[in-house]
């Protein structure tokens, strides 16, 4: 594969390696929200959350549609799923040799 490739793999997982970016895709994944409502939910300021929900647009992972003064956001792709859950699964399986190493420890 050429570097063009890697780099664009790159830029897409720096733009995922955000922990408000992940937990604004969890919050979507089971249907739109508007802006006021992720600021609520999630604890963060709007300044803040509007350069994420940037990010993430750039990125094609979501859409955003206005509705007179208020901007909801939807997940674009839902493929991005496919991406985060086995990445999840890995950490899930990292977390239990862990577990176990320390369970080992105890038993010194």
């Amino acid at each position: 594969m050429d570097d063009m490739a890697f780099k664009i793999k790159a830029d897409f997982l720096k733009g995922l390696a955000h922990s408000i970016r992940l937990q604004v895709i969890e919050y979507l994944k089971n249907g739109e929200a508007s802006v006021g409502k992720l600021v609520k939910e999630l604890g963060v300021e709007q300044s803040n959350l509007s350069r994420h929900l940037a990010t993430l647009r750039e990125l094609g992972i979501l859409e955003a549609r206005q509705e007179k003064t208020t901007v909801y956001y939807s997940i674009h792709d839902h493929d991005i799923f496919k991406v985060l859950r086995p990445i999840a699964e890995l950490l899930r399986k990292k977390l239990k040799r862990s577990e176990k190493l320390l369970e080992s420890l105890g038993k010194e």
